[in-house]
């Protein structure tokens, strides 16, 4: 007749810290003297259901005829990999002593079915009994998955992070004692993050962090040069907004156009600190130029000159306009707005011909070191 194992899993070892029972416990009247003291240790234990109702199975199938046996097993009060290989080593002793070749498992929640593949390994699963206090069914499966969930890495990346990113902002105003204001910085915070998560940039900001870690780090220019190049970009945005605000008494239009104006050199100034920077440090670090940069130079100083000249002859047309009802093109041929956007056009003109001509010559260089090395190949072959 084949042996059956009535399984009673206790996985975060209720019986062992509470009861100070030994496991696995083999036996009905065993089971019974262990649910006796851990009943009169903590009556409200969930387990104790498990093992009365266990022993009603075993009751049950032992009515029937069938050859069965009750074992309760005990894990490890952290829950985990240790916790199931103590329930796999007690399992291995009872199949053993007892030979059996089947299993029906009890369970009191849905943390304790987390060892059913592992008891499949060993013993045919012909049935699985589920019990709960009736008061409370479906309480400790749902808390146990929701905790489950909320341990994952990417669960708590998308859960917890606008949490504490929201914590944070508020915090920092209301030490700087501007609560209020607080929750239109948090709104911001949130925005930023919900645009990240749209266009996944994540990966992109890893790449970002990982740089800027390094560059700390290994003392890299390029770090320092960027860390200037965001100073240059605040201040020049905090000066021109304070310079804008003067002009409150002007158009919304002209104010927004002034602050274009203002603020186009300052964007060129940081660009070419982060090329100058990226450069650099390429050239120390790999002993080459990164000829991909030669046409930055050139592109931030023709926007410097082109989008100064024409936000500012914009400007003034518009005002002419506002003032004197009739719109004139005369700011945009005078000789100042002539001449800054000639130069850059002129300066993008050179920058595009000189790239492309450095392209070619680098791909040609690439060429000819590439037969080099396959002439050298071939030769040691022939060899």
């Amino acid at each position: 007749m084949v042996k059956i194992l009535i399984l009673n899993v206790d996985r975060d070892d209720d019986f062992g810290r509470k009861a100070g029972v030994q496991s696995p416990i083999v036996g009905v009247q065993s089971n019974l003297e262990a649910a006796v003291r851990l009943g009169r240790s903590d009556p409200e234990d969930s387990d104790l259901n498990a093992v009365f109702f266990a022993i009603r199975v075993y009751d049950a199938m032992k009515a029937d005829g069938a050859d069965v046996e009750l074992v309760t097993l005990c894990g490890e009060i952290n829950v985990g990999v240790k916790s199931d290989l103590r329930l796999v080593e007690q399992l291995d002793a009872v199949i053993a002593q007892t030979q059996a070749s089947e299993a029906v498992l009890v369970s009191d929640g849905a943390e304790d079915e987390y060892i059913l593949p592992l008891i499949q390994s060993r013993l045919k699963i012909t049935a699985v009994q589920r019990v709960s206090v009736k008061q409370s069914r479906h309480i400790e499966d749902t808390y146990y998955r929701i905790v489950k969930l909320l341990d994952e890495d990417k669960v708590k990346k998308q859960f917890f992070l606008p949490i504490a990113l929201i914590l944070m902002v508020w915090a920092v105003f209301a030490i700087v004692g501007m609560a209020a204001s607080g929750f239109g910085a948090i709104l911001f915070t949130l925005g930023i993050y919900l645009l990240i998560r749209t266009f996944n940039s994540e990966k992109k900001l890893a790449v970002v962090w990982h740089e800027f870690r390094q560059g700390l780090l290994l003392g890299r220019p390029s770090f320092y040069t960027t860390i200037l190049a965001i100073v240059i970009i605040a201040v020049t945005v905090f000066y021109t907004f304070d310079h804008t605000v003067m002009l409150q008494s002007n158009p919304l239009i002209i104010q927004v156009l002034s602050f274009l104006t203002d603020i186009t050199w300052g964007i060129v100034a940081a660009g070419l600190l982060f090329v100058f920077g990226r450069v650099t440090d390429l050239f120390i670090r790999e002993k080459k130029i990164l000829w991909t940069y030669w046409i930055m130079p050139f592109s931030l100083f023709a926007y410097g000159f082109i989008a100064s000249s024409v936000c500012k002859a914009l400007s003034t047309a518009i005002m002419n306009y506002i003032t004197q009802n009739e719109f004139s093109i005369e700011p945009f041929l005078n000789l100042s707005f002539v001449g800054y956007v000639a130069v850059g056009i002129i300066i993008a003109f050179i920058g595009a011909v000189s790239n492309h001509y450095i392209k070619e010559l680098h791909a040609i260089d690439e060429y000819e070191l590439d037969i080099e090395e396959q002439t050298t190949k071939a030769a040691k072959q022939a060899k």
